[in-house]
């Protein structure tokens, strides 16, 4: 029998392991599997990889973490939206820091796509935040569904069976925040739409 304990855990696990910080890493991996960049070397493909993660993954949690514990708050009274500002430069320089550093070791340009999409919807996120609290969490997963449908018409692949999962997971994370009394219905399906039409459109300019 599934308790309300048991439904508190599983929505914890679920928002840590869909962290919006994995966004950049899962677009990398996705490219790393549907486009010519499957061609490139493993081991070339593991050092953008270790560097798409230390910037957008380990450093901006690591320093959000830091600041958290300066300003001697807990990690619920962090996510309120007033709170979530400074959060969201952190993540926004390292964003900005991890494009440049790929720029300057020319990687292939759908690599830099990634980042700056994800980068843009950190920024959109940001501003919509000073007035209203927006789930990052579903913008991700969005995001993931907008890039795959861009790449699609650049690559020429069917992505509907990853659709499908990025729409499961999507419906996952969602209800997990709104069981964690994170968001409201609201905030998680415009968080959604968000991630999914600003990385669509990334992918598509560029």
């Amino acid at each position: 029998m599934i308790t309300e304990k048991r439904i508190l855990m599983v929505s914890k696990v679920l928002s840590m392991l869909l962290t919006p910080f994995y966004l950049p890493l899962f677009g990398l991996i996705l490219l790393f599997m549907f486009s010519y960049l499957s061609l490139l070397p493993t081991g070339y493909k593991w050092q953008v990889g270790v560097l798409v993660y230390i910037f957008t993954v380990l450093a901006p949690t690591l320093s959000i973490r830091l600041y958290r514990r300066s300003q001697g708050w807990t990690r619920i009274e962090m996510l309120r939206r007033e709170r979530r500002i400074i959060p969201y430069v952190i993540t926004i320089l390292f964003y900005f820091v991890c494009f440049h550093l790929l720029r300057s070791l020319h990687v292939p340009h759908f690599i830099g796509t990634v980042v700056i999409a994800a980068l843009f919807i950190q920024i959109v996120c940001a501003l919509i935040n000073v007035w209203w609290k927006i789930s990052t969490h579903t913008a991700a997963v969005g995001a993931v569904g907008g890039g795959l449908i861009g790449f699609a018409f650049h690559l020429h692949f069917d992505p509907t069976l990853w659709l499908g999962v990025v729409f499961l997971l999507g419906g996952l994370v969602g209800s997990s925040r709104m069981i964690l009394k994170q968001h409201s219905l609201a905030q998680v399906v415009v968080g959604f739409f968000t991630g999914m039409l600003g990385s669509f459109i990334i992918v598509m300019i560029l």
